[in-house]
């Protein structure tokens, strides 16, 4: 009997114990997961999130398809590199806070879309771009103009849509608003990164003279007979368009070449041009 009861109270004991350590769990907050809240400090900036409808305008305006690689620049939470992961398309979102970046990486994984949503913890001013054909901003003004010389430099082609915030005297391509449910911060805009022709070019017309801002083009022509003026010179990428004369040239850039179709009336024939002093398409 003694035996028996002392067995009891060691059953017993055990029990409490498993009582009272769950009653000691249970009594324990729960490990809260980080919530960021609209306003706080960043890095450079402080972060307020792009609304889900100009993230989705932001991506159609910019075109963006699976074929593309996006980079987004201060990602945030990461909705618009999640949003285009939905569509197929590899993003990378970059973003000082390591918070942030930990939060993004759980928001791709519930969303399911961890293999195509990645997420870096980095410094953007240290950040390579160089592979990117589309990439995506919500940044101040101060900010996009120290990046911008770095953006002139991408791929001609490569596609930079901002919220909000402008490139200084780089006027963008295309400017869209969204009223849909947005009611802050509802205006994007696109600009088409472009090649660069300024310099001395040979045309077999004579010297093709040409100076560059941004995707603007001035200049004229010295042949024999004088100089033109070139009109309404305009790039879009790697495309270039102008008007001499009565003619009007459309081609295409590559390096130290361009070549295209030009159109006098109903008469169209071909032309190229390389820059003085360079091999073609160096």
């Amino acid at each position: 009997m003694k035996a028996l009861s002392v067995a009891r109270r060691s059953l017993l004991a055990l029990g409490l114990s498993l009582i009272a350590a769950s009653v000691f769990a249970q009594a324990q907050p729960a490990k809260n997961e980080y919530e960021p809240q609209v306003g706080q400090e960043g890095k450079d900036v402080v972060w307020v999130p792009t609304p889900q409808t100009l993230v989705d305008r932001m991506l159609d305006m910019a075109k963006a398809t699976p074929q593309d690689h996006l980079i987004d620049l201060g990602s945030g939470d990461g909705r618009t590199v999640i949003t285009a992961a939905k569509r197929g398309i590899r993003a990378i979102g970059i973003e000082y806070n390591p918070d942030m970046v930990e939060l993004s990486k759980r928001n791709a994984a519930k969303e399911g879309v961890s293999d195509k949503a990645t997420f870096m913890k980095a410094d953007l001013f240290e950040s390579d771009f160089s592979k990117a054909t589309v990439i995506t901003m919500f940044l101040l003004p101060d900010i996009n103009l120290k990046l911008r010389p770095k953006i002139l430099d991408l791929r001609p082609g490569t596609r930079i849509v901002s919220n909000t915030f402008t490139m200084g005297e780089w006027k963008s391509d295309q400017t869209i608003s969204s009223d849909k449910e947005c009611t802050s911060y509802c205006t994007a805009y696109l600009w088409i990164v472009p090649a660069k022709v300024e310099g001395s070019w040979r045309l077999a017309q004579g010297e093709l003279t040409l100076k560059q801002e941004f995707q603007m083009v001035y200049g004229a022509l010295k042949s024999g007979t004088g100089s033109t003026t070139i009109m309404n010179g305009k790039l879009n990428g790697d495309h270039i368009a102008f008007t001499l004369g009565g003619a009007h040239y459309t081609g295409r850039v590559s390096g130290n070449a361009m070549e295209g179709s030009v159109k006098t009336g109903s008469n169209a024939a071909r032309w190229s041009a390389t820059r003085d002093g360079k091999v073609a398409g160096k």
